[in-house]
C-alpha cells in the first residue's frame, strides 16, 4: 500500500493479512498529489471461488460506482492484454444518467428522467426517474454505494412517497375525479425505471446477504426529499405528470380485465 498525504509518501506491505514492513516514508510528492494506491495478488484461500478476475463484472460494478458518485472519474485498465486500453467512467449528471443508460434501448414515454435531490436530517437522497411505455418495472435501490437488492426502508419510503404524490396529483388535476378510487403503487410503478440513492452517516444491513437497509430515518428522509420534490415537479410539468397518470390508469385497467 503506498499513501501520498500532506507532501510525504508512505509505504506499508502485508503478507496474509498480517504486517510485513511497517509503515514507513519513502519519499516526497507535491502537495496536490494524495491518495492510496494498493497492489495485491489474490489470496487462494481467501478467494475461494477463483483468482481470475472477470474484467466485465469490474467494469459494470465501475460503471456503477460513477453513475452513483457524478463527477467522480475512475478509469479501468487490463494489463492482462496486449493492448491496454483504458476504460474512463465519469457522469456529471450522475443517476438521471444512470436512468437514461439502463432505458437506452427502450421506447420512453418522456425525454428527460425526472431527477431529485435532498437532505434530510444529514441523510443525503438522490431519485432519478422515467417511464417507458413498456410493463417491466426497474428499482434500483443503493444505500452508501452498496446495491441493496434486498431493498429496504429507503425502497418503503420511495415506494409510499410515488404512490401518495401521484394520486395527490391526479386528484388535484381532476384527472382522477372524487369519487374515484386512488391507483395502486403497483399500477403507478408499472413500466417506470428508477435509482434510489442514500448516502447515511450510519447504515444498519440486515438480511441474510446484508443487502437490505434497515434505518427507519432513511424511509422518512426518502419520503420527505422526494415528495416535496416531486410534487413540486408535477405541478410545474403537468404534461408529464398527465402522462404519468394515465399511464398508471392504463395499468390499472388492463389488470381489472385479466
Amino acid at each position: 500500500v503506498t499513501v501520498m498525504r500532506d507532501g510525504k509518501k508512505y509505504f506499508i506491505d502485508f503478507d496474509h493479512g498480517r504486517v510485513k514492513d511497517e509503515m514507513k516514508q519513502i519519499g516526497t510528492v507535491p502537495l496536490t498529489e494524495h491518495g492510496t494506491i494498493v497492489h495485491f495478488y489474490p489470496d487462494p484461500d481467501i478467494f475461494t471461488e477463483t483468482t481470475t478476475f472477470d474484467d466485465k463484472i469490474l467494469k459494470n460494478r465501475i460503471r456503477e460506482l460513477a453513475f452513483l458518485n457524478k463527477g467522480l472519474k475512475l478509469t479501468f485498465t487490463d494489463k492482462r492484454k496486449d493492448s491496454a486500453e483504458t476504460d474512463v467512467y465519469l457522469f456529471e449528471g450522475g443517476i438521471k444518467e444512470y436512468v437514461s443508460f439502463l432505458n437506452k434501448d427502450t421506447e420512453i414515454l418522456f425525454d428527460d428522467p425526472i431527477y431529485v435531490e435532498g437532505d434530510y436530517d444529514g441523510i443525503n437522497v438522490e431519485v432519478a426517474l422515467q417511464y417507458t411505455n413498456g410493463y417491466k418495472t426497474t428499482l434500483m435501490t443503493f444505500a452508501n454505494n452498496i446495491h441493496t437488492y434486498e431493498g429496504g426502508m429507503h425502497e418503503a419510503g420511495f415506494k409510499t412517497a410515488l404512490t401518495r404524490v401521484v394520486n395527490d396529483y391526479a386528484h388535484k388535476a381532476k384527472i382522477l375525479k372524487d369519487k374515484d378510487d386512488n391507483l395502486s403503487g403497483e399500477d403507478i410503478r408499472e413500466g417506470m425505471t428508477a435509482v434510489v440513492s442514500v448516502k447515511h452517516p450510519d447504515p444498519q444491513f440486515e438480511g441474510q446477504t446484508k443487502t437490505k437497509l434497515g434505518n427507519s430515518d432513511a424511509r422518512k428522509a426518502v419520503d420527505k426529499a422526494f415528495s416535496e420534490a416531486f410534487s413540486r415537479f408535477l405541478m410545474e410539468n403537468p404534461s408529464v405528470g398527465r402522462k404519468i397518470v394515465e399511464r398508471a390508469q392504463l395499468a390499472e385497467r388492463a389488470r381489472s380485465a385479466a
